[in-house]
């Protein structure tokens, strides 16, 4: 299936809600379980773009989005800045075609680019095929919460995998790279 990468924009978000309405209700991905709104979504939407966090859409050749990842604040305390987590959600016929390794791979060289010295996936449902792509694009596994989430009538563990962007921990960073407006002082 033929497909591009651009930023997402707000006339993205009714398909965005609906891919992720369909996670919500039918995977493990999301520990939430009633889809949030339009209207939440574009709330959500909204507070990652304005702070400079990257959001990318994936899209087929008539421009119907498949699927979407972004990055957010790991944590919102300062000496978090740094560090990033990732999500990444596509349509159901869009799995397994290489769109999420796509998108991932996209989202972790413009996180370095910004400047971000960490990427976390926090993995719902310890989900193989999502474990497979991160250790694919060089995440490690560093931790497993067991038993973290009840969903589908199952507990479910969650999977803590990182990788370093750019020099990881080896060098100190630079904040004139990415100021961040997340974080003050």
């Amino acid at each position: 299936m033929p497909f591009s990468l651009r930023d997402a924009t707000p006339s993205d978000l009714s398909a965005i809600a609906e891919i992720y309405r369909e996670s919500v209700l039918n995977g493990v991905a999301s520990y939430e379980i009633i889809p949030p709104s339009e209207s939440e979504m574009a709330s959500r939407f909204s507070a990652n773009t304005s702070l400079g966090y990257p959001y990318i859409a994936a899209v087929d050749e008539n421009g119907a989005l498949l699927g979407y990842a972004y990055a957010s604040a790991f944590r919102t305390r300062p000496a978090y800045r740094w560090i990033v987590e990732d999500s990444i959600y596509l349509a159901p016929a869009a799995r397994g075609l290489g769109i999420g390794r796509a998108l991932l791979t996209a989202l972790i060289s413009r996180c370095t680019e910004l400047g971000f010295r960490q990427m976390v996936a926090i993995v719902g449902g310890a989900h193989p095929a999502s474990i497979a792509l991160h250790r694919a694009l060089g995440f490690e596994e560093t931790g497993l919460l067991k038993g973290t989430g009840y969903k589908h009538g199952r507990w479910l563990d969650t999977m803590i995998m990182q990788r370093p962007l750019g020099d990881g921990k080896d060098s100190d960073p630079n904040p004139s790279v990415y100021p961040g407006t997340l974080f003050e002082g």
